[in-house]
């Protein structure tokens, strides 16, 4: 036998708590309950649009301000087509039909913590706050004829300390009507077998005429974790769930907050941060790079798709090569220590081969040059190399004083009008302040002077080096013309020579800084062919974005044997504090710290299920969010019309008592046990 119940709400807001009542399941002996809302009032005009398509029944556009409350709150008179509503109008936005339970969820911005207390007082959350009570009226004097069996009334729970005033003459209202009433505090989440934790307070009123029998209270469930509900969706921003599927826009100062949060922490973790002068001290956040840049692909995997632009910087295109042990010339290789060497070439340096190698002695052991023991630690082992580069044999001495006259002060500089300290048997300048600020460096024995062109030298000495003396001379013959084969000529360091003229002999040591080996070449500037040896070589050429490269030859590897670089404008700067975009920063704990997607919102609010399909009215996430954020889970709805319909199935087979797992929820305050009524 099916038993309707029937469920009306007052400030429905879109209607999450009517679509989990329609959802409730009861069942008495062969008596099964069939719950259908009959209607719900809001004002909010898209709210009730969306009332609608989650109730299945239409909403009504409804103020319920009276006219002292509307002033209070908008600041000015209301229009001269408002008007107050009236008892007819709740009749009339439920069918008139009578319900059986009413489910009230009074606006809470007056009572929430999220306000401030001095906010709260204001003149318009005041008269939002008057509205719960008026609501709760207007409602019992609409079916004042016949009460609902059950009322229930749900709100934040900072209402019970805010709005306390408010809640007593609530309690009072409803026990004059005939009602048992109790207060609570309840997790939605638990409940509802939710993916969040949200605190309400309920208060519960039964008629207790009505309904004899006590009200239990929803069996509560464990929580879900956040990734059981959204891991079903698709990453957002893929467009296959939709426009409320999509990253919001942030500033990139909060990108970079969220990122620095710790998972499971909020705000504060960001106090461990160390800023200076306005930037992260520990921390450099730079662009990433692109498909794999830089990538190292293991020696035995496969390699990626040889592209263009099959270069270190534009892909995995590096190998890990197992093979760097035997002798063959890797670039930046290096030698193991108890390893001979590879054979020294006339190339010796690091890039061209194996010429470098592991010191083990270098790792904080005595051999580890430069090194400074502290001076609370046992020094190493004192061996015939104990100077200061062969090992660590320097300590940090803490007694040197602050006077500067110290005799001791090594490397010190005496001044010239001064007097020198004493003169010991360590007379140098490593061993005590030896050194003086001599100011005649400009007289006949200044060191690194320069003598001029057409001035004799001075006495040429054993030591007639450029920092024993005035040993240099400013030639001006570097300006002269030369010819072409002149010897002076051939021997200017740095020179180069014209694109007509020929070379100067070859010899030993041709580098650019030993001659004139540098050629003025002027064909770099012409118009060249395809198929002219000098365009294929374009040493450090960079390639346009759109260009295709050219050849990939065998000396590939590095940026000044050919145009193998690429002008990539993906690698932009980062963006200023205040700009807004959407961004993926790799937090400390590799993933991506993003606020949730207002589809998720909704999921983890139980309105609907990644399989399903939600289409709320217009195209704002923010109306859309606080639209979601005001409604009630409908799972926990659910779970609560669960119970409510099977006290009534019990109420109306005659039982006027059972015994329940869970905590009564409402029961008259001077009654132990229900009793039934004549």
């Amino acid at each position: 036998m099916i038993q309707e119940i029937r469920h009306f709400h007052l400030f429905c807001g879109l209607g999450g708590g009517a679509k989990g009542f329609n959802q409730g399941e009861a069942r008495v002996g062969n008596m099964v309950a069939k719950f259908r809302c009959i209607g719900g009032i809001d004002v909010d005009a898209a709210a009730i649009r969306d009332f609608g398509k989650l109730a299945g029944v239409p909403g009504t556009l409804l103020d319920l301000f009276d006219r002292e409350q509307y002033r209070d709150f908008h600041g000015v008179e209301p229009p001269e087509t408002w008007r107050e509503a009236t008892t007819v109008d709740i009749q009339r936005a439920a069918g008139n039909e009578r319900p059986h339970i009413v489910f009230l969820s009074a606006p809470c911005k007056g009572f929430s913590g999220l306000l401030s207390d001095v906010r709260s007082k204001t003149d318009k959350y005041q008269a939002l706050n008057r509205l719960t009570l008026r609501g709760v009226w207007l409602m019992l004097e609409a079916f004042a004829d016949d009460p609902p069996e059950l009322i229930v009334f749900e709100n934040v729970p900072r209402i019970a300390s805010r709005g306390r005033a408010l809640l007593d003459r609530i309690n009072t209202l409803l026990r004059h009507y005939g009602y048992a009433v109790a207060e609570t505090t309840h997790d939605c989440g638990e409940i509802g077998g939710l993916g969040q934790s949200r605190k309400r307070f309920l208060m519960v009123a039964r008629h207790t005429e009505k309904v004899p029998p006590f009200l239990y209270e929803p069996e509560k469930r464990p929580l879900r974790s956040v990734g059981d509900v959204i891991g079903r969706f698709p990453l957002p921003g893929a467009g296959l769930a939709g426009p409320m599927h999509r990253v919001p826009s942030l500033q990139w100062k909060t990108w970079v907050r969220l990122a620095f949060v710790q998972a499971g922490s909020d705000w504060r973790s960001l106090n461990r941060l160390n800023i200076q002068d306005g930037y992260l001290r520990d921390y450099l956040i730079v662009p990433e790079m692109y498909n794999c840049a830089f990538g190292v692909t293991p020696w035995e995997s496969p390699t990626g798709v040889v592209t263009g632009n099959a270069r270190p910087a534009t892909g995995g295109f590096s190998v890990a090569d197992p093979r760097c042990d035997d002798q063959r010339g890797h670039y930046l290789g290096l030698c193991k220590w108890d390893n001979p060497s590879g054979a020294v070439s006339g190339r010796g340096c690091p890039t061209c081969g194996k010429f470098a190698v592991s010191d083990p002695r270098y790792s904080g052991r005595e051999y580890s040059q430069y090194g400074v023991r502290p001076w609370s630690e046992p020094s190493g082992a004192v061996s015939g190399q104990s100077a200061p580069g062969g090992g660590m044999y320097s300590v940090a001495d803490p007694r040197m004083p602050e006077s500067r006259l110290r005799q001791n002060g090594i490397y010190r500089v005496v001044k010239y009008d001064e007097k020198s300290g004493a003169i010991t048997g360590a007379a140098h300048p490593g061993g005590a302040a030896m050194s003086v600020a001599d100011p005649r460096g400009n007289g006949f024995m200044g060191k690194y002077r320069v003598t001029g062109y057409d001035n004799s030298t001075g006495t040429v000495i054993s030591g007639s080096t450029t920092g024993m003396g005035a040993f240099a001379v400013a030639d001006p013959r570097t300006k002269m013309d030369k010819k072409p084969g002149d010897d002076w000529a051939d021997g200017g360091s740095l020179g180069i020579v014209p694109f007509d003229a020929p070379c100067g002999a070859v010899k030993g040591t041709a580098c650019h800084d030993n001659g004139r080996w540098s050629v003025a070449d002027p064909r770099s500037g012409l118009k060249r062919e395809r198929g002219d040896d000098f365009v294929g070589g374009g040493h450090y050429g960079v390639i346009p974005w759109d260009s295709h490269s050219g050849a990939i030859t065998a000396a590939a590897h590095s940026w000044d044997h050919g145009r193998h670089s690429i002008a990539d404008p993906r690698l932009e700067i980062l963006p200023t504090p205040d700009t807004r975009l959407i961004a993926r920063i790799i937090s400390e704990d590799n993933t991506w710290h993003r606020p949730f997607t207002t589809l998720e919102l909704a999921a983890l609010q139980g309105l609907v299920e990644p399989e399903e399909q939600l289409a709320l009215d217009g195209l704002s996430d923010s109306a859309w969010r606080e639209r979601i954020g005001n409604a009630v889970p409908p799972p926990a709805a659910r779970a609560i019309a669960g119970v409510m319909g099977q006290v009534l199935l019990l109420a109306w087979s005659g039982e006027t008592f059972a015994l329940g797992s869970t905590p009564i929820w409402v029961r008259p305050v001077a009654v132990a046990l229900s009793v039934a009524q004549s």
